[in-house]
């Protein structure tokens, strides 16, 4: 009997490696360890994927930011600004201008805007936030897909307030999880963080 043509059977689909595996494998192992933000794990994949111009500032319809999750060596604080163009407490942070390293990109923030040395970054996703940038002058209206890493003070906490802060302030974690006024994400890497503490000290 003849054996049916190879036309019959068509090629399996070919899985197009990522631009960027390293930030892929991280995607991975945050929705392994937080299954119920496969959502955003999603919309964050996808956007990487998108175009190669994801970590540069000049894509207009957003782009990827590196942000600290600035915690005391005790860990019981977190390092905040006054965010002077949004005029909210927020975590440190800012554009990756390039740099898919986005630990790299958070660690860098950290220090330049707090003035803080012998800092300590994670190299796991802390957490993932996508929000909307209002338009500004010529600037108009896009979207920052944030990446946060926990950084670790390990030296001195003395910081100096930059340009790009009103003012700069330790506030305690548990204060922020319980504050309704808080900014959400503020709150939700708050609980994360305590979730985290108490896992780790029922080990």
């Amino acid at each position: 009997m003849q054996l049916e043509s190879a036309l019959f059977f068509p090629p399996l689909p070919q899985v197009m490696p990522s631009r960027f595996p390293r930030l892929s494998a991280a995607f991975d192992d945050y929705l392994a360890r937080h299954p119920e933000e496969g959502g955003t794990v999603a919309d964050f994949a996808a956007f990487l994927a998108s175009d190669a111009a994801v970590f540069e500032r000049s894509h207009a319809p957003g782009h990827f930011t590196g942000s600290a999750w600035l915690v005391s060596a005790d860990g019981e604080r977190v390092l905040l600004t006054h965010h002077r163009k949004l005029g909210r407490w927020l975590q440190l942070g800012g554009h990756a201008d390039g740099d898919a390293d986005l630990a790299r990109v958070a660690l860098r923030e950290a220090e330049e805007e707090s003035g803080l040395r012998e800092l300590a970054v994670e190299r796991a996703i802390f957490d993932l936030d996508a929000h909307p940038i209002p338009a500004r002058a010529s600037e108009p209206e896009h979207w920052h897909y944030d990446v946060r890493h926990v950084v670790r003070a390990t030296g001195s906490e003395t910081f100096e307030v930059s340009e790009e802060s009103l003012a700069l302030a330790w506030q305690p974690v548990r204060a922020i999880a319980a504050d309704p006024q808080a900014d959400t994400s503020l709150r939700r890497m708050a609980r994360k963080w305590l979730a985290r503490v108490r896992c780790e000290s029922e080990k």
